[in-house]
């Protein structure tokens, strides 16, 4: 199972043409061609599975690749009896149930960085868009209208922008829009490190009242969940523009058509939504559609070439590196280790429930079976410790079925 950084030999503990790779809803080729070149059995389909077709296939699958449209819920890990690792093509987990994941001792891996240029970038697009009412302009000219007019058309230099969440891709807005001539504004719950001549405002309140676009940059949680409704849209400056490549759940569809409707908003630019068709041939509804200067695009935010190569590479290389040697360096709430190369020793791996004693069992049984161990590490969360053991080869299996047996152990795997 290991790849030519940590093999000595040709042996590996488990045949990588046994070892089976589902990857979902078109990941990009790059991803595709990594796991075909270490010779594992990949399988691909372009749509997402539902629960219940993945319930009739997960339970031989060791690798699950997935973009945002399918949702591993607590029952599909319960069945994957072998799912050694799960790789979200895209910046969220929120389609996984994660605590599950954690007690199944699943580790899940996502790109939480590839995708930023490439949102950043049309978010910029989408304000001069909105600025100069472009998106009306052109389905005009498509409709054979020739309209031109300057009416409520605005250069962006000068103007406002208040950025909601200023992480990774909300640094990179604020970034090219401050180089553009915009002031910049933003409001985080965390403590940030502005960028430039970017300054943070204390409430949202605050930066709904200062900014002339709003651009919204947030994970879905409990806390994000509606977070602008319609008193927020109230509160924002009239005539002013919202912006949404985050999370469907964070706006009020209905509060933001009432908002365009009154004409106390300009306009608006959607890239996400409460509900999304589960592929391009399902058909699109939304109570925004046909309103003027209003831009909707099916969640392409991150959906570049670039983005998706990017994306591709750093989830799959995060994957081989877990299934070749054990380092889980970049999964989300999972033990982090990062052992050192694997050398003329056996690595056996652990996840076990994180409760007294464990290390002390484990340690047991190196010592009947007369093991040397070369390295030991534990890493541990609340829930569930990792351990990976370097030790002498002709008694690796041994330790790697008493290990197993143990009754706090969830998987354990030997790699050689």
């Amino acid at each position: 199972m290991a790849d030519s950084t940590y093999n000595s030999s040709t042996e590996t503990s488990f045949p990588k043409d046994r070892i089976k790779v589902l990857f979902l809803e078109n990941i990009h080729p790059s991803g595709n061609a990594m796991v075909a070149e270490q010779g594992f059995c990949l399988d691909t389909l372009g749509a997402a599975l539902s629960e219940n077709e993945l319930l009739a296939r997960i339970s031989d699958i060791h690798v699950l690749g997935i973009r945002s449209k399918t949702h591993i819920t607590a029952r599909v890990l319960e069945e994957a009896k072998r799912l050694l690792a799960i790789g979200c093509y895209c910046i969220g987990t929120n389609q996984v149930d994660l605590a599950a994941a954690n007690r199944h001792g699943v580790p899940v891996f996502n790109a939480p960085f590839s995708n930023t240029r490439s949102v950043a970038e049309l978010v910029i697009g989408e304000i001069v868009a909105l600025a100069h009412q472009l998106a009306d302009r052109s389905r005009e000219m498509h409709e054979g209208r020739w309209r031109k007019i300057a009416t409520a058309s605005f250069e962006i230099r000068g103007k406002v922008l208040g950025i909601v969440g200023y992480g990774h891709i909300g640094t990179q807005v604020g970034i090219l829009a401050e180089s553009m001539g915009m002031n910049v504004i933003f409001y985080d719950i965390a403590p940030r490190l502005p960028m430039g001549n970017n300054r943070p405002v204390a409430t949202l309140s605050e930066l709904l009242q200062s900014s002339d676009f709003v651009t919204l940059h947030v994970p879905e949680t409990s806390q994000t969940k509606g977070l602008i409704g319609d008193s927020e849209m109230r509160a924002m400056r009239p005539g002013s523009y919202l912006l949404n490549l985050s999370r469907g759940s964070v706006v009020d569809i209905n509060a933001l058509a009432n908002a365009l409707d009154e004409r106390r908003l300009a306009g608006a630019a959607l890239d996400v939504f409460p509900d999304e068709p589960a592929g391009n041939t399902s058909t699109f509804v939304s109570d925004l559609q046909n309103r003027a200067n209003v831009i909707l695009s099916p969640h392409v935010g991150g959906s570049t070439e670039e983005a998706q190569e990017s994306i591709g590479r750093e989830v799959t290389n995060a994957l081989l590196k877990y299934v070749n040697s054990g380092t889980s360096t970049g999964s989300v709430i999972f033990p982090v280790v990062d052992p050192p190369q694997l050398k003329d020793r056996h690595r056996v791996l652990n996840v076990h429930r994180n409760v007294p004693g464990v290390l002390s069992n484990i340690n047991r049984i190196v010592s009947e079976v007369h093991a040397n161990i070369e390295s030991q590490i534990l890493s541990t969360d609340s829930n569930i410790g990792y351990l990976v053991m370097d030790l002498n080869r002709e008694v690796s299996d041994e330790v790697r079925s008493q290990v197993a047996k143990l009754p706090t152990s969830i998987r354990t795997r030997v790699l050689y």
